[in-house]
């Protein structure tokens, strides 16, 4: 690969990518976890979200607003941040790599904490 794809550069190239990814694709995965009826964002998002309900079980992230959701993807956010941009030497592809299994570990992490702690599976 080229001297533009090495080192710091390329750390906050693939972070950029794997930041778009996660922005893309989690509210899908907070569909997948919770099974809540959340979807595309440009299918709707959140309003299939079982949190519209009123006798059903709310769905964590969306329970806990706007910027309790903010939260969790700024903590998934600096997840991959800090693979994608850490001090290793590791190439651009392996960079990425982390950085895409950055989101689905910290969000399965995340998303059974909230979801104990908001009783989603009691």
């Amino acid at each position: 690969m080229s001297r533009f794809m090495t080192g710091r550069r390329a750390g906050a190239i693939v972070f950029v990518l794997c930041a778009a990814v996660t922005s893309l694709f989690i509210i899908n995965f907070c569909n997948w976890i919770y099974a809540c009826g959340c979807t595309w964002l440009w299918a709707g998002g959140n309003v299939h979200c079982n949190i519209h309900v009123q006798s059903a079980r709310h769905c964590p992230w969306c329970a806990i607003g706007t910027a309790g959701f903010a939260s969790v993807f700024a903590a998934i956010v600096a997840a991959q941040a800090a693979v994608c941009m850490g001090p290793a030497r590791w190439p651009w592809l392996a960079r990425l790599s982390a950085g895409l299994a950055a989101f689905p570990a910290s969000g399965l992490v995340l998303a059974l904490l909230v979801g104990w702690w908001k009783g989603y599976w009691d």
